[in-house]
């Protein structure tokens, strides 16, 4: 597969002057405030995954509009004290899975929350949250037109403030340290990974791998593959509604919101990525807020660094307890 897009030396220095919504920062705080309106109630139901060395609590917490968001709290079967937590946040189309398939961060002595993405889980694994503002049972993609005319409508807007709770749910539990939270995904959880930092403003570390969401005016233009290719598709039938959608992407942008994000991130990046265009994620890290470093894989597509990467988060993430 070969290279398409940018040369690495302007990859590394890529930076779009993207068009800022005025109300940006009104527009996420009334939206956070609605979410969370009701109360958060979580629930934690012990299951029997089959594993014997990590012990897997069913989470139900209120997400935006009070609906329920599933998860799995994973936490090491022989613990001891309040755990720091890792939040991974799930790629799209894909669910929180079945309780045994997503134990790693646990494994490793952290309390491990995955949070169910609503409305997805019907695509490559399984989800169980429903989306009340398109009834129905978790569906395969696209979501990404679904209200795209305004920002109050959007999916998106949804899907930001459950990951935001996400982290008050783990928070309440208490075999977690809510003091050291850090979070982390792929691809679209990538996305909320850099969303979760921008707008929870305590997260110990954020760890977004080859992250989607990011640089809507480009990548909704070259990506060949989908998730942005759902968009480029819609506009290619709506030519009236080109201004309007891009005027609501531009709340949703991570490379937009990433600039508000204070918390220490360790992006990764695959240099053949057809799916997430390499400048697109270099957009987000580029213009991220806070301390910063990102791995690159000259020879990978969307799967990025997988084996390798999850051997340099956990090292990574290690060093940030120490410090």
């Amino acid at each position: 597969m070969p290279y398409s897009d940018l040369p690495l030396a302007e990859l590394r220095s890529y930076a779009p002057d993207l068009a800022e919504p005025a109300d940006l920062d009104r527009f996420w705080a009334t939206t956070l405030a609605a979410a969370r309106a009701p109360a958060l109630s979580p629930t934690f139901a012990p299951v029997d995954s089959g594993l014997t060395e990590v012990a897997t609590l069913d989470v139900t917490y209120a997400g935006f509009g009070g609906s329920p968001v599933r998860g799995w709290l994973h936490l090491p079967a022989h613990r001891r004290g309040p755990l720091p937590a890792v939040v991974e946040y799930v790629g799209y189309g894909g669910g929180r899975g079945l309780a045994h398939e997503r134990v790693l961060w646990a494994l490793a002595g952290y309390a491990h929350f995955v949070m169910d993405t609503r409305g997805q889980g019907s695509s490559w694994s399984i989800g169980d949250t429903r989306d009340p503002e398109a009834p129905g049972d978790p569906a395969h993609p696209g979501f990404m037109t679904q209200g795209i005319l305004e920002p109050e409508t959007y999916y998106y807007r949804r899907v930001y403030a459950d990951a935001v709770r996400a982290i008050e749910a783990v928070r309440s539990h208490p075999a977690v340290d809510g003091a050291r939270v850090a979070v982390t995904g792929g691809s679209q959880g990538g996305g909320l990974s850099i969303v979760a930092a921008s707008l929870v403003h305590d997260l110990i570390g954020t760890m977004p791998d080859v992250p989607f969401l990011s640089d809507f005016p480009r990548s909704v233009a070259i990506a060949v593959r989908d998730p942005y290719a759902e968009i480029s598709r819609y506009l290619k039938v709506h030519r009236d509604h080109v201004e309007r959608v891009m005027t609501t992407l531009a709340y949703f942008d991570i490379a937009i919101l990433g600039s508000r994000a204070t918390a220490p991130a360790l992006f990764s990046v695959g240099l053949m990525d057809e799916t997430c265009p390499p400048s697109t994620v270099f957009a987000a890290y580029n213009r991220y807020g806070g301390p910063k470093e990102i791995r690159e894989y000259p020879f990978n597509d969307h799967e990025g660094g997988e084996g390798f990467h999850e051997a340099a988060k956990l090292g990574w993430l290690k060093e940030r307890l120490r410090a």
